[in-house]
C-alpha cells in the first residue's frame, strides 16, 4: 500500500498543478485583465489539458522513478513529457475546434515544466535529506578522493547515491593548485598530496580512495608511500582500459596490490594482425595449465579460433582452465589434452587428429633452483620437448608457431636458462627445414606467475614473516600475465620466421623494494612489524636479468614494445650433434659441459 502512496500523491498534486497553471498562463497573457469568455475557454479546454499532459506524464514514468536518485535523465524526462503534452494540447483543440490565445500554449507549457520539474527536484532533495536522517552517521567510513577529475566526481556522486550507509565522504586532494577550496559535487578540494597525513588525522579518514585511472603507475607508487604509514584502507580504482565501457563504478574499487604499482599503460594492439592468423584456426597452446599458457588461452579466446587445443602435462591444471574457459567458449571449441611432450608419437598423433594452424609453446621446466638439482630433466623437457614440437609442427605444415622464452637464456648462470637457450636455436633452426614461421619470444618476470617472488611474498606476510629476499642489490623485469601473453600475440602476427623478438619490460625493479611495498601495502612496516631476511643467492641464479647478450643488437619493430634481437645464425649439424651428446651424460656435471660447449656464454653460478 505504501509503494503506492508517493505516486498517487504526485498524481494528484500534477493535476492541481497544470489547473492552476492554466489560469496563470491566462493571468500573465493579458497582463491580469482576463475577458471572461477567455475564462470559459480555458475552462472548456481544461479536460484535453489534463489529458494531454498526463497522458504524456504516464508514458515518461513519471510517477515510477524513484526521485532520490533523480538526475539528468529525470530532468530530460520532465522536459520531453511538458513540451510532447502541450503539441498534443494544441492538436486536440484544432481537432475539436476550440480555441486560446497561442501565447497561452507557450505560456503554459513554460510554467508546467518549471513546476513539475522544480517540484521534483524538491522531492528529490527532501528524500535525500530524509535518507541522511534515517541511516544516522552510526556505521559510516570517512572516505578521501584522491583525484578531482572526472573519475573521482563520479566516485563520490556515486557514493552520495547509493553507498552512504557505508561512506561518508570528506572531501578531495588534487595536486591541481587551480582546484583548491573549489567544491565539486558539493565537496571541497582540500589540498594536495601532501597535504594527506594532516587531512587523514584532522577528519579521521578510514578509507582513500585513488581515483586516477588514467595516470602513470610511478604517481600512484608516490601517492602509496604517503598513504602506506597512514593505517587507512585504501582503495583504487583499476585503469580504464580495464574498466567495462569505461564505467566508473564504486564496485571496480579494489585494494591497492602490487600489481597496481608495477603495472605500465594500456597495451596497444593491432586485433587486426592478430585476427589474421588466429581467427577460425585451430590453435595448439603446450603448458596450457600454466601462468603464461593459460592467459594465451584467455587471449586467443577472444580472437574466436576454430578451436582451441589445451595441452599440458598436469591433469589437473588442464581440468581448470578447461572448466574456467569452456562457460564463455563457444561449443566444440576447447579441447583438453593430457600428453607428455617429451613423447613425440604421442604429439604426432595429436597433430594427425587436429591438424593445427597455430602453436603456442608455453611448455617448459622454469623453476630455478630445481634444474640445478636436476639438470636432465631441465634438457629433457626444455630441450628434447621443444624440439619434438617444433619438429612435429613442421612435418604438419603447422602456418606459426611461437615459442615463449625468457631473459634468463640471456648470458644464463642456470640450467633452465641454459636448456632455454638452447631451445631458441634449436626453434631458429626449424626455419631452414621447413615452411613453418618459427618465431622466439623472450621477456622476464609475470607478476603472479606460479613459483615467482609475490605469491611468496604474500605468504610469508601473512604468517608474521620474515620476507626472505635473496640479496639487496638483486633486480628483476616485470611485466603483468595479461601484457605479456597479449605481446606474444602480437609478436606471433609480426614474425615472418626466425626472429627473437623482445618485449619492452620497463625499468628493473629491485626486490627489496617489492618485498617493502608488499609489507605496507599489508598495513605493516618493514623492519619493524615483518622483518626482512637476507638469505643469498640461490643455485643458477644471479643479480641481474638480461634481455640481450653482448654480441646481440636490437632492430625496431612497428610496435613499440617488441623489439628484434639481431642474431648470428647457427650451423644445424653442429648443433645437432652437440645436443645428441645428452644421450651419452652420466652425470649432472656431464650434462653441464655439454650445454657450456653449445652456450659458451653459459656461466655455471651454483652459489654454494
Amino acid at each position: 500500500m505504501r509503494s503506492y502512496l508517493l505516486p498517487s500523491i504526485l498524481f494528484i498534486t500534477d493535476i492541481v498543478t497544470i489547473v492552476i497553471v492554466a489560469f496563470i498562463s491566462l493571468f500573465i497573457r493579458f497582463d491580469g485583465h482576463i475577458e471572461p469568455q477567455y475564462i470559459s475557454q480555458m475552462v472548456d479546454a481544461l479536460p484535453l489539458l489534463l489529458i494531454s499532459y498526463m497522458l504524456m506524464f504516464l508514458i515518461m514514468h513519471l510517477y515510477t522513478r524513484i526521485w532520490r536518485y533523480a538526475g539528468m535523465r529525470e530532468v530530460l524526462a520532465v522536459f520531453v513529457a511538458t513540451t510532447i503534452g502541450t503539441a498534443l494540447f494544441y492538436s486536440s483543440m484544432f481537432v475539436f475546434g476550440k480555441s486560446l490565445p497561442r501565447s497561452v500554449y507557450f505560456i503554459t507549457w513554460f510554467l508546467t515544466t518549471g513546476a513539475v520539474g522544480m517540484g521534483r527536484m524538491l522531492l528529490h532533495y527532501v528524500a535525500l535529506h530524509y535518507s541522511r536522517g534515517d541511516d544516522g552517521e552510526s556505521g559510516q567510513v570517512n572516505t578521501l578522493i584522491i583525484g578531482a577529475g572526472d573519475a573521482g566526481a563520479t566516485i563520490a556522486r556515486e557514493i552520495e547515491r547509493y553507498h552512504k550507509r557505508s561512506r561518508r565522504v570528506i572531501g578531495y586532494v588534487d595536486d591541481d593548485l587551480f582546484k583548491h577550496n573549489r567544491l565539486m559535487n558539493g565537496f571541497r578540494i582540500l589540498g594536495n598530496r601532501e597535504d594527506i597525513p594532516a587531512l587523514v588525522a584532522k577528519y579521521k579518514v578510514e578509507e582513500i580512495i585513488i581515483a586516477m585511472p588514467s595516470v602513470k603507475r610511478d604517481i600512484i607508487q608516490e601517492i602509496m608511500e604517503i598513504c602506506s604509514p597512514l593505517k587507512c584502507k585504501i582503495n583504487i580504482l583499476p585503469g580504464m582500459y580495464q574498466l567495462l565501457d569505461d564505467e566508473v563504478l564504486v564496485s571496480h574499487l579494489h585494494p591497492v596490490s602490487i600489481e597496481d604499482l608495477l603495472e605500465r599503460d594500456e597495451i596497444q594492439l593491432d586485433t587486426s594482425k592478430v585476427e589474421t592468423y588466429l581467427k577460425d584456426k585451430v590453435v595448439l597452446v603446450t603448458g596450457a595449465g600454466g601462468s603464461i599458457g593459460s592467459e594465451i588461452c584467455r587471449q586467443v579466446l577472444r580472437v574466436k579460433p576454430k578451436k582451441l587445443l589445451l595441452l599440458g602435462h598436469g591433469e589437473n591444471s588442464i581440468y581448470l582452465i578447461h572448466q574456467e574457459l569452456r562457460s564463455i567458449a563457444p561449443e566444440g571449441t576447447l579441447v583438453p589434452i593430457i600428453a607428455d611432450i617429451r613423447d613425440k608419437n604421442q604429439l604426432e598423433q595429436i597433430f594427425k587428429n587436429y591438424n593445427p594452424d597455430v602453436v603456442f609453446h608455453a611448455a617448459a621446466h622454469k623453476h630455478v633452483p630445481l634444474m640445478e638439482i636436476q639438470p636432465i630433466a631441465a634438457v629433457l623437457n626444455n630441450i628434447y620437448g621443444t624440439r619434438n614440437v617444433a619438429d612435429v609442427a613442421g612435418a604438419h605444415g603447422v602456418d606459426r608457431f611461437v615459442m615463449i622464452s625468457t631473459d634468463k637464456a640471456v648470458n644464463p648462470t642456470s640450467v633452465m636458462g641454459a636448456t632455454k637457450r638452447v631451445a631458441e636455436k634449436v626453434v631458429l633452426g626449424m626455419n631452414h627445414t621447413y615452411d613453418t614461421k618459427f618465431i622466439t619470444v623472450r621477456f622476464g618476470n609475470v607478476l603472479g606467475s606460479r613459483g615467482s617472488v609475490i605469491p611468496l611474498f604474500r605468504k610469508q606476510i601473512e604468517a608474521g614473516g620474515p620476507v626472505t629476499v635473496t640479496d639487496p642489490e638483486m633486480t628483476r623485469y616485470f611485466m603483468t600475465i595479461p601484457e605479456a601473453s597479449q605481446l606474444v600475440l602480437q609478436a606471433g602476427a609480426m614474425g615472418n620466421g626466425g626472429e627473437v623478438f623482445l618485449l619492452d619490460m620497463g625499468e628493473p625493479v629491485k626486490i627489496v623494494d617489492l618485498a617493502k611495498n608488499m609489507i605496507r601495502l599489508s598495513g605493516f612496516e618493514p623492519n619493524k612489524d615483518i622483518r626482512i631476511e637476507f638469505t643469498g643467492l640461490r643455485p643458477g641464479e644471479k643479480l641481474y636479468e638480461e634481455l640481450l647478450t653482448a654480441g646481440e643488437g636490437t632492430n625496431t619493430t612497428t610496435h613499440k614494445k617488441i623489439f628484434e634481437a639481431a642474431l648470428e645464425d647457427v650451423n644445424q649439424e653442429w648443433l645437432s650433434r652437440e645436443i645428441e651428446r645428452f644421450d651419452t651424460c652420466k652425470t649432472d656435471i656431464d650434462v653441464i659441459n655439454v650445454l657450456q660447449d653449445i652456450i659458451p656464454t653459459y656461466d655455471p653460478n651454483h652459489n654454494v
